[in-house]
This record gives structure tokens, sequence and C-alpha cells, in this order.
């Protein structure tokens, strides 16, 4: 494997970030250590980000994608890491959202559904789902790592996807900030919105 972790190397690539850090303080994390921390994932690739963000509101992740937009800055959330294919390490700013991000916002247990944040773990949610006889049953053999938005990210499967499906069956919506800043819903639309979706964009 190249050594992509050389001083030289990371002089090249590195991107100022020093707008950022006035924004964000503590919650940006620039350091060596951080870095060479987030270069890695399950795969064989290594690639040291510009710097990881660690927000604790979702304000906190606008702020840094308005800054990347502006300064032309890759930007790369990224949830446990658990990725053998590279998806989760590049030269970007990355977005951990595991620490403060990684809350069940609400749960319908007649309906069988709950709202999450993107840094949960499965494991931390089935943990909270198995006192109402519930469980998501996306099983990812990472699943003590893994978290619900890399899986959203990944299309995740697992052993019992035969029978249940895989992510893309088992996500009824998502609510999103796009890279221009807008906020977006991808999910099913009742004919009710579908009208007036059609009637604020048909020329």
């Amino acid at each position: 494997m190249p050594d992509t972790l050389t001083p030289q190397h990371e002089t090249s690539r590195q991107a100022d970030l020093s707008g950022l850090k006035r924004q964000l303080g503590e919650k940006l994390m620039t350091d060596r250590f951080a870095r060479g921390r987030y270069a890695t994932d399950a795969s064989i690739y290594q690639m040291l980000p510009h710097g990881v963000v660690v927000p604790e509101t979702l304000d906190d992740v606008r702020v840094a994608l308005d800054y990347c937009r502006e300064h032309k800055i890759a930007m790369l959330p990224r949830g446990g890491g658990t990725s053998q294919c590279g998806q989760t390490v590049n030269h970007a700013l990355v977005i951990d959202n595991t620490k403060h991000l990684n809350r069940i916002l609400s749960l319908d247990v007649a309906k069988m559904r709950c709202v999450v944040e993107p840094g949960i773990v499965l494991d931390d949610l089935n943990r909270q789902l198995k006192p109402h006889g519930l469980w998501f049953p996306v099983d990812v053999s990472t699943s003590s790592r893994a978290t619900i938005g890399g899986m959203a990210g990944n299309n995740s499967c697992g052993g019992r996807s035969i029978r249940y499906g895989i992510m893309r069956d088992n996500v009824l919506s998502i609510d999103a900030m796009m890279s221009d800043g807008s906020d977006s819903h991808f999910g099913k639309l009742d004919e009710k919105s579908l009208t007036g979706l059609l009637a604020q964009n048909w020329p």
C-alpha cells in the first residue's frame, strides 16, 4: 500500500479551514492525530481528510456545508467507518455524526416506525426498540458500529435480506441537506402533495 500519510502528501492536499475553525471552535479538529484516525475505514484505502467536524446540532452541519460550498472543498459524511470499499475516506472535510446526532427523535409503536438521526448505531437503535417488541431488520454484520445514516447511504443489506429486504425496503423517507444548502424530503407523496408539487414546478 502506498504511504498516503506522509507530511509532504498532507501539505499538498490540505485545505484552509481557518475560517471554519473560527465558527465551530473545538467541534472542528485539524490536528494530525485526529485526521489520521479518520484516514482509514475497514477497507485497504488510506487518505488524510482536511479536517473532521463533530457537529452538536444540524446548524453545525449547515455551517460546515456552507463553508465547503463557498471554498470548493469536498465534504464527506461518515458513519461508523465499517465500509470495506473506501466510501468513508477521502481528501475532504469529514462530518462525524456519531457522537451527538445519534438519537431516536420519535417512535410510533403501533405503526412500527421511528424517526432517527443519522449517527445512531444499529445495535443502539435495536436496544431501544426491544422493550417495545420491535427491531430494525437490516442486520449487517457490523451492527455494533454501523450507523443508520451510513447504512442508508450504502443501501445496506444483511443475512436476513431475502426475507426482510434491504435498506431501501425499510426506509420510508429521508430529510436531507443538499450540497447547495437547500433542504429536501425524499419519500412517498400522497395525491395532494404530488398535485401541489406539480403545480409549483410545471412550466
